[in-house]
């Protein structure tokens, strides 16, 4: 009766009693692909709607690619390689080209971090830099955008001749699905444009939401701020659960994760029979779970398949715990979702409020729980009630005062699985 869990690097498993009507939302996707390097290289001479890397090179003296940061498990050290050599094919030079880790508004990659996200060779070889939004004099001012978002981006990424960003899709809390654009902004943008796009304004946007991009007005908007940026080229991927590439995805920044997007949604999209009036999901484990931060992605990704008013319970390691300073200073005084919602609704947005914002926008709708054992419960405010430092524990409280009949959809790779509700003839039991 255990269903095994993504939790930090080794998992864990949850146990339900036999008496609920459960059904397992696993991750679904494509296989993966049998030559990878294959695809890649396939990929990047005959990319989605321009010309091969190589020709796009052509004549250009220096590239800046923008990869993931350590929080994402991108597979740079398969699908870089292939890359740089069609730069050096086309006459750029190992010190023309520097490499980007876009951390948005976390902190910078460890020399440790940076051997994990580029391989020790390519790491000790290129030009690595990590991406500070705090310093607001690296970067470069492009004006606004149609909307009026201030738009400031790495002065390092903006002062090569070729702009190029290598990452992965998968479904996103506020953007619908991560890749291409987001490697731009919020990846490489500075702290005044952070704020602006995770504003209230974007954040309780109906369709600023997984699984959300036609008519999701952030997703317009970071789309105006990479074309501003001069957005060359991209190569994405999506994964399977054991992070082996499933598709490969290469050249124009739209056309070309628009693809992905379509291939994504229609290999992964994984049904459960109705509204559950309890969700037990996960961060996705480590490295996604490694700060409560994160974790509130298995939050927001869990709402779409629980009724108003269910329950949610959500586990992460949160080995490095809570977050940057800000997050966890407004955690640790956290009123409540409806009074901090009415708190920051009229305000001066702050450094990571928009996490605790889609938190809040979920939990005015249903009852939040946490194990979370990296951190403690007094460092959670308001929501220090509803955190349990024993697994069995947080499990029984969600489950409490259940009906027999209740459905408990148990979610063991957190937003990794794209959730829907699609009704089944017979739900999966345990």
């Amino acid at each position: 009766m255990k269903t095994r869990f993504a939790f930090g690097k080794l998992g864990v498993d949850v146990e339900v009693p036999s008496r609920f009507a459960c059904h397992v939302a696993h991750a679904r996707s494509a296989a993966a692909i049998a030559d990878v390097a294959a695809a890649i290289n396939d990929a990047l001479d005959r990319p989605i709607g321009c010309e091969p890397l190589v020709k796009l090179a052509e004549g250009k003296r220096s590239a800046a690619i923008s990869v993931c940061d350590i929080t994402r498990p991108a597979p740079n050290r398969i699908t870089l390689p292939p890359l740089l050599e069609r730069l050096h094919a086309a006459g750029i030079p190992v010190e023309g080209i520097t490499i980007l880790i876009a951390t948005g508004l976390h902190r910078a990659a460890t020399a440790d971090e940076l051997i994990t996200i580029l391989g020790a060779g390519i790491a000790g070889k290129y030009r690595v830099v990590s991406h500070d939004a705090r310093d607001f004099a690296a970067h470069r001012s492009l004006g606004s955008t149609r909307r009026g978002t201030p738009v400031y981006i790495d002065e390092r990424f903006m002062a090569a001749d070729l702009h190029i960003t290598l990452g992965f899709i998968e479904q996103h809390l506020m953007l619908g699905f991560s890749g291409g654009r987001k490697l731009v902004a919020p990846g490489l943008a500075a702290q005044e444009t952070i704020k602006v796009i995770h504003s209230p304004r974007f954040m309780r946007e109906p369709l600023a939401t997984e699984g959300s991009i036609d008519e999701n007005p952030l997703h317009a908007e970071l789309l105006e701020i990479a074309a501003m940026a001069r957005h060359d080229f991209i190569l994405d991927v999506t994964l399977t659960q054991e992070r082996g590439i499933s598709g490969v995805f290469a050249g124009d920044p739209v056309k070309a994760h628009g693809a992905g997007v379509k291939f994504l949604e229609s290999t992964s999209t994984s049904a459960t029979p109705a509204l559950a009036d309890a969700v037990i999901t996960c961060a996705a484990g480590y490295p996604l779970d490694l700060t409560f931060y994160q974790t509130v992605k298995g939050v927001t990704a869990a709402q779409h398949i629980v009724k108003p008013g269910g329950r949610i319970l959500v586990l992460g390691e949160c080995a490095e715990g809570i977050g940057s300073p800000e997050f966890a200073r407004m955690l640790d005084g956290y009123p409540g979702h409806a009074k901090f919602l009415d708190e920051i609704g009229e305000g001066r947005v702050e450094v990571d409020q928009w996490q605790l914002e889609k938190l809040a926008l979920v939990g005015v709708k249903n009852e939040l729980f946490f194990y979370t054992p990296g951190v403690d419960a007094a460092q959670l405010g308001a929501l220090g009630s509803r955190v349990f430092g024993k697994l069995d524990a947080a499990v029984a409280a969600v489950l409490d005062g259940l009906p027999a009949d209740a459905l408990v959809v148990l979610v063991p790779e957190g937003p990794y699985a794209f959730a829907r509700v699609q009704p089944l003839e017979t739900a999966v039991s345990l």
